[in-house]
């Protein structure tokens, strides 16, 4: 629809009607009116699954493996599908805006986050991004792209000043924006939490305004993050489309005022408008209602287990292998370690969905392939969590679930529910009820033996189990207005039950928090499970030994403070190292980990957040089934600290990029912190590979590559300008992918993309036209160079 045609529309609204529609309905939805053809529109949270309306209790959809492992395949092709399967989990909950991509960047790896976003490189951060883009939008849902800007932390996200200079900002932390919209015209984006430069994001005009707006030319609706929104009047000068949630907000009466007052221009509200009227078209809410799909696969199906397991798997990395991967289906194995039985499949916060069902890799494996022994391990957690699905019964129907009754001051019974789940948010902002909420009881027949029982929530409870009453006390643990909410904190105690139990928690709330119950079987100690582990790996042929992290580090609303596994997870390793006969290593984790041991064991697999479909995903990579093709889309560094960009902790509100444009592998190869342990775009696969000659025509790169392996394989070639100018970082500027059979030989074409062959000075772009082009495994293994024709000296090698 053109815009005069939509400036008509307009026109029909008084300016009361117009700044209605700029504040969300509720929490997830947008006001409607009749009066232009605008039908109701419906976002969800997204980049690793379409949740729906509901933070829990929603319907089932499918869990995606989690961003940066989609990305580690290299595979842009992956994206669009992954895009695509997006777009038909939405259609089926009828939602017309999925939030996703992530676009932030990996600048420290204690990044909480770090899960939802793609890379530390810009480039293979915005490719991924507008592929995702267009497969979600092809389909005729529409992409949010998120968040606008330099949101790398989470540590104060609400209030954080993130201060970076104007090349910085342009050079990386602005162009995974860039590619995306002009590569896939994104319909949305939304601003972040955090400041720029002492300026809100979503004021930011700026940015907001100037760049996005008008430098890229870009005609979508920019939403604010959820709560983000300070003010009135600046927020709506400085280029902000949409305040979500909704009813309530900063604009609505003081945005009329604000415009009666001449602060903000009506014409300025026009374009809020516009833009908003213009993604209702764009997504079918605007005129004839859209017509929504129904012939779509269940998000159980073996449909999506096959499309989910091998996403999973092709990404998947191999970072050390001396000849015990593939498996053997012959061989005995011990699978060890509590992440094989409880695979963590997915990160924590606005992420998360409700998933059918979550594989683990004991399921997965054992499923796969014969002569697999199972052994618990460790402790990987330090906090409570609620029951997993399946454990707890409601009392009063017996179907599965926690039952939840909410109460009003008066003692009124608000709502009688049950969450299957075993965890609920209590109540949302826009819930209607007769009284607010003061008082919740959650019950549930927890199952006989030893047990360890307790609850969730933020506030003063009497827990009951049988004939055994605690009375608790839980103080919230976050100043982020969603702490709570997405990590709640916990009690538990243990317990024996000689039958069927039911378990009550009659909590007065001490503030908005996620509530549960907790019910699990007891675990081993953490010295029985070694013992177990090392008895189990002595009388097998090879050991595969399941590590990672959980929700409790990658997760929405904080960062970490060290990137060692939790709990006496590499004592564990080490002792099955040194009775194993051989040792493979699982690192069952989205983000970069310490591996101390990493020289003691035979192989090491990276399996990521790989979703509902986990366990069959490991197995067919372990057994080699689906080659685990991925190559590390971050570098990991070799110890806490060693890392060009470390600190997420705000210093007087300021969190200070002082590292520059020398973030990851840029700033390794500069010597800004100690080697990696393994760079960006390192993964071995299971070919061998040999380059051949080099050759550069205009700005397309051609190498010659055999797969010399017995096996069929895929590679990445990546290329990389070493800019001849000694204050240019080493940068990521192109790649490809290549499936090759065994023995075959291709001329392989990379074209290098001119937005990462330039620089920001003087306020332009100027492009780098001296120097070298590396082509690497990543930058721990180069394979060939060639110069620019530009370039009249080689620049020093890289360290």
């Amino acid at each position: 629809m053109d815009d005069a045609t939509l400036d008509e529309r307009i026109s029909r609204l008084s300016l009361e009607g117009k700044v209605e529609l700029l504040t969300g309905a509720s929490m997830f939805t947008l006001h409607g009116d009749d009066a232009v053809g605008l039908a109701p529109m419906a976002f969800s949270d997204g980049p690793t699954g379409v949740r729906g309306l509901d933070f829990t209790g929603g319907p089932l959809t499918c869990l995606f493996p989690n961003a940066t492992l989609l990305a580690s395949s290299w595979r842009t092709e992956t994206a669009e599908e992954v895009g695509r399967l997006l777009a038909e989990e939405a259609e089926r909950q009828h939602i017309h805006v999925v939030l996703g991509p992530t676009v932030n960047l990996h600048r420290s790896p204690l990044g909480g986050r770090l899960f939802e976003a793609y890379s530390e490189d810009p480039l293979l951060t915005g490719r991924f991004a507008a592929a995702y883009v267009s497969g979600l939008q092809a389909q005729g849902i529409g992409a949010c792209v998120k968040h606008l800007v330099a949101n790398e932390a989470e540590t104060d996200r609400h209030g954080v000043d993130s201060v970076v200079d104007e090349r910085t900002l342009r050079e990386l932390y602005l162009l995974p924006f860039e590619i995306a919209v002009e590569d896939a015209d994104p319909w949305s984006l939304m601003a972040a939490y955090n400041n720029v430069n002492g300026i809100p994001a979503t004021e930011q005009g700026p940015i907001n305004n100037g760049i996005l707006k008008g430098e890229w030319g870009w005609t979508g609706l920019l939403m604010s993050d959820w709560f983000a929104t300070q003010s009135a009047g600046p927020a709506a000068n400085g280029g902000l489309d949409l305040v979500m949630p909704g009813p309530f907000g900063p604009w609505g009466p003081a945005l009329v005022a604000a415009v009666e007052a001449g602060e903000v221009e009506e014409s300025v509200v026009d374009d809020h408008v516009r833009r908003l009227l213009r993604l209702a078209d764009r997504v079918g809410a605007l005129d004839e209602p859209r017509t929504w799909r129904t012939d779509l696969p269940e998000p159980g199906g073996d449909v999506r287990r096959e499309q989910l397991t091998r996403l999973a798997a092709e990404g998947m990395t191999v970072l050390a292998n001396d000849g015990a991967l593939p498996l053997t289906r012959d061989a005995s194995v011990a699978l060890v370690g509590r992440p094989a039985l409880e695979t963590a499949c997915m990160g924590g916060g606005s992420a998360a969905v409700r998933a059918p069902h979550q594989v683990s890799i004991a399921a997965g494996l054992t499923a796969a392939t014969d002569g697999v022994s199972v052994v618990d391990g460790v402790a990987v957690r330090g906090r409570p969590r609620a029951a997993l699905p399946g454990v707890l019964t409601d009392p009063v129907t017996g179907g599965p679930g926690m039952r939840v009754r909410m109460y009003g001051p008066s003692g009124a019974l608000l709502s009688d529910a049950v969450s299957e789940e075993s965890r609920t948010v209590g109540f949302m902002p826009d819930q209607e009820l007769a009284e607010p909420v003061t008082r919740v009881a959650l019950s549930a027949v927890v199952p006989a033996g030893a047990m360890r029982v307790g609850f969730l929530g933020v506030g003063t409870a009497t827990v009951t189990i049988g004939a055994t009453s605690y009375d608790v006390t839980l103080e919230s643990e976050s100043t982020d207005i969603g702490g709570d909410f997405l990590r709640p904190p916990g009690w538990q105690t243990d317990v024996v039950l000689d039958q069927p139990t039911e378990l009550v928690a009659d909590l007065t709330l001490g503030g908005w928090a996620g509530l549960g119950l907790v019910a699990e079987p007891t675990p081993p100690t953490d010295d029985e499970a070694i013992a177990a582990a090392v008895a189990a790996a002595s009388a097998a042929d090879v050991a595969v030994v399941v590590v990672g992290l959980t929700d409790e580090q990658e997760t929405e609303a904080f960062d970490k403070s060290t990137l060692a596994l939790p709990g006496r997870q590499d004592e564990l390793v080490t002792a099955v190292a040194a009775a194993a006969r051989r040792t493979v290593v699982v690192v069952n984790a989205a983000t970069p980990v310490l591996m101390p041991w990493r020289d003691q064991v035979d192989a090491i697999l990276w399996a990521g957040l790989p979703g509902q479909e986990g366990g069959h995903a490991v197995a067919a990579a372990l057994l080699g089934d689906i080659e685990p093709a991925g190559r590390l889309v971050t570098s990991f560094p070799a110890a806490d600290g060693a890392s060009p960009a470390w600190e997420v902790v705000p210093t007087d509100g300021r969190l200070v990029y002082d590292e520059g444009v020398h973030v990851g592998y840029r700033g390794f190869a500069a010597r800004r912190a100690p080697a990696p342990a393994y760079w960006l775009g390192w993964g071995l696969g299971y070919g061998e590979w040999e380059y051949g000659e080099v050759a550069l025509a205009g700005s397309t790169l051609t190498v010659g590559l055999t797969n010399v392996s017995a096996r069929a394989s895929r590679e990445v070639v990546q290329v990389y300008l070493q800019p001849a100018e000694d204050d240019q970082p080493i940068r990521l500027v192109g790649w490809t992918t290549v499936s090759l059979a065994a023995g075959e030989s291709r001329a392989v074409d990379v074209a290098c993309d001119p937005r990462a062959m330039r620089t920001w000075a003087d306020g332009e772009w100027r492009p780098l036209t001296t120097g070298r082009l590396l082509v690497a495994r990543g930058l721990g293994d180069l394979r060939g160079e060639v110069a620019l024709p530009a370039s009249e000296a080689s620049p020093p090698p890289v360290g």
